[in-house]
């Protein structure tokens, strides 16, 4: 991981260099880049506490949707590529000084290989716009656009942008945190929609900085943090069905989940539900503190997902307890097969704890399952109460242990 982000710096910054003296800078271009430069930090100043939240909430395995891409996108198009460089630099500048000092820790090195992403899908734009364009950047005698050709070399040259700094970003993500699935490295990846509306700003703004007055990007500040409530929007209905000390679905998002799993099993399959309560989590809490206990609980949320299929549902149902969907099953046997997976999984499973230079182990888990078509299971209701007293069965007996409720008669 480290290698490769070093590389990454490496190529930013010769690419920077190797395009640096491309195109002379000009007073106008100065007098330009200023005015980018204020308009951006007035953005980012309106749209910091929203950014913050924003941050705070995000998991770490999804790619971060940077909205800041206006103003260099329009730096890319309408400067020459050193001030192009500046403005990336610039901008992730001001963002660091006004928005991660109140913020949870962001890692120098973290911050810098951001940029360096940036600036690398910046250099790779400055290509293809030097060689596409018949006037680049855009000067005020030549104009901006001298047709649908430059249109279509301008979205080229955006598009591969946004596509190296992105794939550069889930390379990273997939080497620092290795992802259980392809589904799992790429879900919140819709959210990048809206970094697509990031650089169709960043087009009018190029074009409104070099053919129109300069006041009308008051319009695209207030466009920008129009797009930051959507974003939080957007991020607060994820939230809404993730939970956020272990990721798995909460038990509301779950409970829908499942009854659209009931709805679709078919005749002949049989749909499984186990419930999970992590034995003597309390005694867990009370010796090494809750926010350990909450490293706990994360481990066994990743040991349930590492253990079951991609379509399967695990959820974290409160405190300790955790539900499972698993549908499309043969029959009890299989439902056992997989309960005792997982018990054998959170067996293994080791917490290490930062703050006590401790390992916990030994971790057990008392398992109650149900199966839907059974005997008087007809719903979810009837799951959950069938589960439920499965998995008292399995704590009286003994606890670290599977119990299922009788099958059909």
């Amino acid at each position: 991981m480290r290698s490769y982000v070093l590389v990454v710096n490496l190529i930013a910054v010769l690419s920077t260099a190797a395009t640096a003296r491309l195109v002379p800078v000009t007073g106008t271009d100065l007098v330009r880049f200023g005015v980018l430069t204020l308009c951006a930090a007035i953005a980012i100043e309106g749209t910091r506490q929203i950014e913050r939240q924003r941050e705070y909430d995000r998991a770490p395995s999804v790619a971060y949707v940077d909205t800041k891409a206006v103003w260099s996108v329009a730096a890319v198009i309408a400067l020459p590529p050193v001030l192009a460089a500046a403005m990336v630099v610039v901008t992730y500048t001001i963002a660091w000084l006004r928005i991660w000092p109140h913020q949870r820790p962001v890692l120098p090195h973290r911050w810098i290989f951001s940029a360096a992403t940036v600036l690398c899908g910046t250099q790779a734009a400055v290509v293809v716009l030097s060689l596409g364009m018949r006037h680049y950047p855009g000067a005020p005698d030549s104009g901006l656009l001298a047709g649908l050709g430059d249109l279509a070399v301008i979205i080229v040259a955006a598009a591969l942008r946004w596509a190296i700094n992105t794939v550069l970003v889930m390379v990273a993500i997939a080497l620092s945190s290795p992802p259980k699935s392809i589904g799992e490295l790429f879900s919140g990846f819709g959210d990048q929609i809206l970094e697509a509306g990031a650089l169709g700003l960043g087009l009018v703004t190029a074009v409104v900085l070099v053919q129109a007055n300069p006041l009308v990007l008051v319009g695209v500040v207030i466009a920008l943090v129009a797009l930051h409530r959507g974003l939080l929007l957007t991020q607060y209905r994820r939230d809404a069905h993730t939970d956020a000390t272990t990721g798995l679905v909460t038990k509301r998002r779950w409970r829908q989940l499942a009854e659209e799993q009931l709805g679709r099993t078919r005749a002949g399959r049989k749909l499984g539900v186990l419930f999970l309560d992590l034995d003597n989590f309390k005694t867990i809490n009370d010796t090494y503190g809750h926010p350990n206990g909450d490293l706990v609980l994360r481990a066994v949320g990743d040991a349930l997902l590492a253990e079951v299929r991609e379509q399967d549902i695990c959820g974290r149902w409160g405190g300790e307890e955790f539900a499972i969907v698993i549908p499309d099953i043969h029959g009890e046997e299989t439902l056992r097969q997989v309960a005792e997976r997982i018990r054998h999984q959170v067996a293994v499973v080791s917490v290490a704890l930062p703050d006590r230079d401790t390992v916990l182990t030994d971790l057990t888990v008392s398992i109650g399952g149900a199966l839907y078509p059974a005997a008087n299971i007809t719903s979810v209701d009837d799951l959950l109460v069938a589960t439920d007293t499965a998995l008292y069965r399995a704590k009286q007996g003994g606890r670290n242990r599977v119990e299922l409720a009788p099958p059909a008669q």
